[in-house]
């Protein structure tokens, strides 16, 4: 087969793998829209795969495809949150930053997504995280930690630029910051902030935290 023919061949196969994920991706983006829309009308407990189909003009099968369950286009929903946060985080990190001002906008970002949703629906995604979690735990799927971990980057950096102390654990404060977060968006969400925001509590804890992890043991 001659050099041209061969070079136009892989050149036609990497545009229609390239159309294939665009399309993919573009279905699951679809899929999990229709059931947000769906979600903050009639309320998630009520919504049913088929509805979220319908809404999505897909079928059960290409559903299926994408997710096993209902569950886990919510749990989607919490990692696409998460991901906004992270993405916030990134694009400040391209100068000179501060640890806390970065994590105030992170939040910040997160209140923001979760502002456009009816609370039942945020303390269902958080719940369904932590049965996510398990899950992994149990080995039944697979881990999602690095989409999952809010400030893993972040105190990776900041450890390197000396923000943090080389003796701090990351793995570990970012773990626990997670579970600040989660915490505090279930208590804001079931209204056990009251007035108070969740930005500024939150905030406040993970950096009293970072404080006692900062300070090296005697």
């Amino acid at each position: 087969m001659p050099r041209e023919t061969v070079a136009k061949t892989a050149d036609n196969s990497q545009r229609r793998a390239s159309f294939q994920r665009a399309r993919s991706h573009r279905t699951k983006r679809d899929l999990v829209q229709a059931a947000m829309a769906l979600w903050r009308t009639n309320g998630y407990a009520k919504t049913t795969v088929a509805d979220i189909c319908r809404a999505a003009g897909v079928s059960r099968a290409l559903f299926y495809f994408y997710f096993s369950a209902k569950e886990d286009v919510l749990f989607e929903v919490g990692l696409t949150s998460t991901r906004l946060a992270q993405k916030r985080i990134k694009a400040l990190l391209d100068g000179d930053y501060d640890l806390m001002a970065v994590i105030t906008e992170a939040l910040h970002s997160l209140e923001r997504s979760m502002a456009r949703n009816p609370p039942d629906l945020i303390v269902e995604t958080i719940l369904e995280g932590y049965r996510h979690e398990h899950r992994i735990l149990a080995g039944e799927v697979d881990s999602d930690a690095q989409d999952a971990d809010m400030f893993g980057e972040l105190f990776t950096r900041a450890q390197a630029d000396g923000k943090l102390g080389t003796h701090v654990d990351v793995a570990h404060l970012s773990r626990l910051a997670q579970i600040l977060v989660s915490e505090g968006v279930r208590h804001w969400a079931g209204g056990s902030f009251g007035d108070r925001p969740f930005t500024e509590l939150v905030a406040r804890d993970i950096g009293a935290m970072i404080t006692g992890f900062n300070t090296p043991n005697n």
